[in-house]
């Protein structure tokens, strides 16, 4: 299934019934008052979160949704049906964004089986036995139904996860999902081999936990460059970051703050997150020289560092130990 994390479309609630004018017509009834129902108020738009859902791809083909107009009232003083809803079902984490600045947040799915009516329906138009009166006894006047809402919107997806990966192009982020959960990223020598974020539910001694894999950073990433721009947000729901650096890179340092340059330059709390810095391809630098890179990594960051490689599994039982530590911790909280 292809991936898509954002998708414009239009949603109509629908219109109300007009009211009916009716007056009572039957046999040895004489001077029959009017009966004229209501019409039916209109149907409403309802996002719903499916379970069976991960991407937003099916409101690339389909960009249009209108609830039913309710039924016209009719005599014998029957009010019309409402229109039926219309029911837009996302995945969980969806982002309902306005059109206007296509920043404003105007609802948040973010539980499990989550149903929120969004647009609600017009109200239904009276008939003319409503204004039946003491001194109108016989009324002709009736009204339309009313008009439903309609609006242009963004849906945007982020991700749900307790833990989310960041590091630049091939860093070993796919190699470490692939190695700790049943998830099958692409894996290749070479950068930007993550086009989309992947997702992996990840055993650990005591429990499990959800962890998220986007496509790698690279300088200017907040700004829109790259890939890993559009895909941020899909690490700003979880509760820690593994911050992976290419251990064999000549320029480490450098790699290490260009990452959490672009976490602060995006914003969202990102560089605020704990975090985890993983050394990884830890199996392919000599034992000294491993050391030496620990240390300076560690200096630099002024966090502890563990040393890993997500190809052998040196290391990678240590680091899911403790994301799973400061998961387990925060939810206790």
């Amino acid at each position: 299934m292809k991936f898509l994390d954002e998708a414009k479309i239009y949603i109509k609630s629908g219109d109300g019934g007009p009211g009916c004018m009716s007056f009572r017509r039957e046999k040895y009834v004489d001077k029959g008052g009017p009966d004229g129902g209501n019409g039916g108020k209109g149907g409403d738009i309802i996002f719903e979160v499916s379970d069976s859902l991960n991407t937003l791809i099916d409101y690339r083909y389909t960009q249009h949704f209108k609830a039913k107009t309710g039924q016209n009232g009719m005599g014998a003083s029957r009010t019309g049906a409402a229109g039926k809803d219309t029911i837009i079902k996302v995945p969980q984490g969806t982002q309902v964004i306005s059109d206007d600045d296509k920043e404003t947040v105007l609802l948040d799915l973010t539980e499990p089986g989550q149903r929120v009516v969004f647009l609600i329906g017009g109200d239904g138009g009276h008939g003319n036995e409503h204004y039946k009166s003491s001194t109108n006894r016989a009324p002709r006047q009736h009204t339309p139904g009313f008009p439903g809402q309609e609006m242009w919107i963004w849906l945007r997806l982020k991700l749900i996860a307790d833990a989310g990966i960041v590091g630049l192009p091939n860093a070993g982020k796919s190699t470490f999902l692939a190695a700790t959960s049943r998830a099958k990223p692409k894996i290749a020598d070479y950068p930007f081999t993550t086009l989309v974020p992947s997702l992996g539910i990840v055993k650990a001694p005591g429990g499990e936990f959800v962890l998220a894999d986007i496509p790698g950073l690279i300088e200017g990433a907040s700004e829109g460059k790259g890939l890993g721009d559009r895909f941020l947000g899909h690490v700003e729901r979880t509760r820690i970051l593994l911050h992976l650096v290419d251990g064999t890179s000549e320029t480490l340092l450098e790699d290490y703050k260009t990452v959490r340059n672009e976490l602060k330059a995006y914003g969202g709390g990102l560089a605020d997150k704990p975090f985890i810095l993983g050394l990884n391809k830890a199996d392919a630098i000599d034992p000294d020289e491993l050391k030496k890179k620990v240390t300076s990594l560690k200096r630099s960051a002024k966090a502890p560092v563990l040393p890993l490689s997500a190809a052998t599994g040196m290391g990678v039982e240590a680091v899911v130990s403790a994301l799973y530590d400061v998961i387990h911790n925060q939810t206790e909280e």
